[in-house]
């Protein structure tokens, strides 16, 4: 619709395939009609939030285009930032029917100079299939080193699988003149788990015997290959060689000549009396005569210069202002892309340049999560992926961050308003921070927060980027740093309030060390167990941070310094928006069930008709509540959330850092609100909160804080949502499981059953809430630590039932193989996850450890034991709480208003959704 709006698209010669029989032509006026009343719409808001700048109907069909190319270009950045290359020096090559009208406006995002377009684009992958080779490949595993002495068996497995390759193409009918083979190995650095897959050549060729050089040559490409990827080598490590594998392939008669992209052939140019016609189309800044040529009737060799519309039966293709096309001998198009001026931009709130800015801030925040991942060493953070990734504005205000994990989002940034109030004027250019104390934003010890000031030429810092990982080991009394029995915060491990990590540019490795080393001067307690690991891992996130500040510099090049800050707090002006529209809409949805049934609601009452006060209160496991009232004021459209009633600080690990609180509820209030918003701190603009000096919501410095982060978050998330009516509790644990020895230390998180919904049943094995963390592969879990995963799926019916069922935990059973320290620390073993509006509560989890020798032993939610070879854990965690009662075919009014204040499809339009969607996309 936006395209034929704004022009782009010459509808006269569309097929005529619309309407309920298929036989008429597309609704031109309807399409005019819809976007004239979305245009009115959009002025009416913009005008009440006292803009005075009215849009076009024009300007908000462009918008539309705008954000649609701002929305592919991200994963495009994803991937190729995932895999190390720049993607500058790349050519864009374009395909499918609509491929060619946004072509040109991506390649200038991304920074791309050149767009290849197959002349049958259209139709790709219909034509790449009738030009397919026919392919056979043949794979073995191996577990060998790489190196001359292994020459021998590694050839002769290669030669092996070469002819078993070849003779099954053979007896297909293909000649053995017409097939080509490559030949692989699946290399890995010893003691890591990301293996490459090292081709010996750069395509199929016919080659027959492994030579004794080609180990070298192996070897070369697998250093080159892991150095792009991964950003670093690993001197002095063994490469290792999992899997070989041939592939062989044969022509399957239709070949097509590859084009060259370079031709000397001077190119003729076509003016506009050329052209089959000339229409109007919008870009940038108006409406401009555009020259339409028919693909048929060009000769080979000619340019055009933009704009112009090539068209033909299967494609439109538009060549905006600036960039020039040539039709190639072989009829393909070749766009060469001018660079687009930097256009001065008002500061005004734009709707279209903050969704822009939006993709853009978090593009940002996922491509340093995607440098952070693939630098990283340890498996918690590359394959758990148990790290997140932000920007901040110049006072430590979240503005974007990736859909990364909750517990740490609304936390960071309290740790970096920490580290400005801190160190005030003593940042320069080159500094890098490292934090992890619960007093300075922390959430618990092993979640190390490394913070980048960007100065940008300026006295003070401008933005700030920071990455948080959960590392291995720091120390303390449990191999892992996850006590399930500290009673204070040195048992946990390092404890770092700020420190310099690197020193106007200088890497500070002698402090970090002795740091890491610090927790053995406590009786009981050892230094890091990882060392390695801690050092690369933190070199990974500094890495991160500088690829957030390169990304940045672009971003500023583009727009502007001036614009990018205006939009930052325009970004968080919106979620705050947001959020006290979503306040006011529940506040209303009660005072309306209050009324029609002329009683007080059962969980929350109303207070002349202005204040909604809404109450909730749940209990850990040992007894301790957690109370939370709400008081909403529809007038200022804020809330006050009032955590007084909450038990003590307990003398344990279940003690939460006030931040861990904070991020509970920017989650909750962000996954309440219906619109398309980043998590950000404008969530908490209208939000004011009273957590008790002393409770277990704001501890002592000195209490342990480990079991706070990863299962108190849950229990004070569930209580949150239980105020709003919003869904049943979900497992409300991590289910922590720690093991190791004086050499390593092991840690992860198991999955469990969602709580259920007005409109939906909670999904089954499935991370929940305040975790977003995935659980290490079992090949990758086996094959580097001496434990074997014995069962993993479905805990079945463990989930609440109701008119809407809770999703059902799993259930996890590992082997040990050789004497360990084993720790479990979880929740939900007493207390059962609750269910809402006439729900069932789903299950409660279970601990149990089978001895080698029969016995089997119940570890309750919290335990330290020694496991001995042949011993196994298994755990089965707890499902989700169910919605409604089961079989009840009316609903109570308030029911009837949390679905539609509440509304599932839109709940699911959140930047976690979009962050799935766009991997599923790419």
């Amino acid at each position: 619709g936006a395209t034929r709006e704004l022009g782009r698209f010459w509808w006269e010669r569309s097929p005529q395939i619309c309407g309920p029989r298929g036989g008429e032509p597309l609704d031109v006026e309807a399409t005019r009609n819809g976007f004239r009343r979305l245009t009115e719409e959009i002025n009416g808001f913009m005008k009440k939030e006292g803009a005075d700048k009215e849009l076009t109907t024009d300007e908000v069909a462009f918008g539309f285009i705008k954000v649609a190319n701002e929305a592919m270009c991200r994963p495009i950045r994803a991937l190729t930032s995932a895999r190390g290359f720049d993607i500058r020096s790349h050519v864009l090559a374009c395909f499918g029917g609509a491929g060619g009208q946004h072509a040109c406006a991506i390649a200038r995002s991304l920074g791309i100079g050149t767009i290849f377009i197959h002349r049958y684009a259209s139709i790709l992958s219909a034509y790449g299939l009738f030009l397919a080779k026919v392919v056979e490949e043949v794979q073995e595993p191996c577990s060998c080193v790489l190196e001359a002495d292994q020459y021998q068996e590694l050839a002769g497995t290669l030669n092996r699988l070469q002819e078993e390759a070849e003779e099954k193409l053979v007896k297909e009918g293909h000649g053995r003149e017409s097939i080509r083979r490559n030949l692989f190995l699946n290399l890995r650095y010893e003691g890591t788990d990301c293996a490459v897959m090292t081709a010996l050549l750069d395509k199929e060729e016919r080659r027959k015997k492994i030579e004794k050089e080609d180990i070298a040559a192996f070897s070369a490409r697998f250093l080159s290959s892991y150095k792009r990827e991964f950003g670093f080598l690993l001197e002095g490590r063994k490469i290792l060689v999992d899997d070989i594998r041939v592939r062989a392939e044969a022509s399957s008669g239709e070949e097509e000549e590859g084009g060259s992209m370079e031709e000397d052939e001077e190119c003729l140019k076509l003016s506009t009396e050329d052209a089959e016609q000339v229409v109007s189309v919008y870009f940038e800044g108006g409406r401009q005569d555009t020259p339409v040529f028919l693909l048929d009737k060009l000769r080979r060799r000619r340019r055009v210069t933009g704009p112009a519309i090539l068209l033909d039966d299967i494609s439109t293709l538009l060549v905006e202002p600036g960039c020039e096309a040539e039709l190639t001998r072989d009829k393909d198009v070749r766009i060469t892309v001018g660079k687009e001026e930097v256009k001065q931009r008002s500061e005004e709130l734009d709707l279209i340049l903050l969704s822009i800015f939006s993709h853009r801030f978090m593009s940002i925040a996922e491509q340093m999560g995607r440098t952070l991942q693939r630098t990283s060493m340890s498996t918690n953070i590359k394959e758990r992926l148990d790290f997140s990734c932000a920007l901040f504005d110049e006072q430590g205000g979240l503005v974007a961050n990736a859909p990364h994990i909750p517990v740490h989002l609304g936390s960071m940034q309290d740790a970096v308003r920490y580290q400005v109030s801190k160190w005030q004027e003593d940042l320069e250019e080159g500094d890098v921070l490292m934090t992890n104390h619960p007093c300075a934003g922390g959430t618990h010890l092993p979640d190390i927060t490394v913070i980048t000031p960007v100065f940008l030429g300026r006295s003070s810092p401008v933005f700030f980027l920071a990455s948080r990982g959960h590392h291995a080991d720091i120390g303390g009394i449990a191999p892992g740093s996850m006590p399930p029995h500290s009673r204070f915060l040195f048992e946990e491990g390092m404890c770092c309030e700020t420190f310099k990590l690197v020193r106007k540019g200088a890497w500070q490795e002698e402090g970090v060390v002795e740091l890491l080393n610090s927790p053995a001067k406590h009786p009981g307690c050892a230094g890091s167990r990882k060392l390695r690991d801690n050092l690369s891992d933190l070199r990974a996130q500094v890495a991160a941070n500088q690829k957030g500040v390169l990304l940045l510099n672009e971003l500023i090049a583009e727009f502007g310094l001036d614009l990018v800050l205006s939009y930052m707090h325009h970004i968080q002006s919106n979620a705050e928006l947001a959020v006290r529209d979503m306040l006011k809409e529940t506040a209303q949805a009660r005072i309306s069930s209050s009324s029609s049934s002329g009683k007080r609601n059962v969980d929350g009452e109303v207070k002349e008709k202005q204040l909604v006060r809404l109450h909730a209160e749940d209990a850990m496991d040992d007894g301790t509540p957690i109370v939370l009232n709400v008081e909403i004021d529809i007038n200022n459209r804020s809330a006050h959330f009032d955590f007084t009633g909450t038990g003590t600080e307990v003398y344990g690990n279940c003690n939460a850092p006030r931040a861990v609180t904070y991020s509970a509820i920017i989650y909750c209030l962000r996954a309440m609100v219906r619109k398309d918003i980043p998590l950000n701190q404008g969530c908490l603009a209208p939000i004011t909160v009273t957590i008790p000096p002393g409770s277990i919501l704001f501890p002592d410095n000195s209490a342990a804080v480990v079991g706070g982060n990863v299962l108190t978050s849950q229990r004070v998330t569930d209580v949150i949502l239980k105020a709003f009516s919003y869904c049943a509790a979900s497992q409300g644990c991590m289910n922590n499981v720690t093991f190791g020895d004086a050499s390593f230390g092991y840690y992860e998180t198991i999955a469990g059953g969602a709580g259920a919904g007005p409109t939906w049943d909670g999904r089954g094995g499935v991370h929940t809430h305040m975790t977003n963390t995935r659980i290490t592969d079992v090949e990758i879990l086996e094959r580097r630590f001496p434990v074997m995963v014995k069962a993993f799926g479905l805990r079945e019916g463990s989930g609440g039932g109701g008119m809407r069922r809770g999703g059902d935990g799993v259930v996890r059973e590992l082997l040990f193989r050789r004497k360990l320290e084993l720790s479990v620390l979880t929740e939900r073993r007493v207390l059962p996850p609750y269910g809402l509006m006439g729900g069932e509560p789903g299950k409660v989890g279970i601990n149990l450890l089978f001895r080698h020798d029969g016995r089997v032993l119940s570890l309750g939610g919290k335990n330290c034991v020694t496991c001995m070879p042949g011993d196994s854990l298994r755990i089965l965690t707890p499902g989700g709480g169910g919605y409604g009662k089961q079989g009840e075919e009316g609903v109570s009014k308030q029911e009837e208003q949390t679905r539609t204040v509440f509304s599932v499809g839109n709940a699911a339009s959140g930047s976690l959704k979009n962050y799935e969607q766009m991997q599923y996309s790419a």
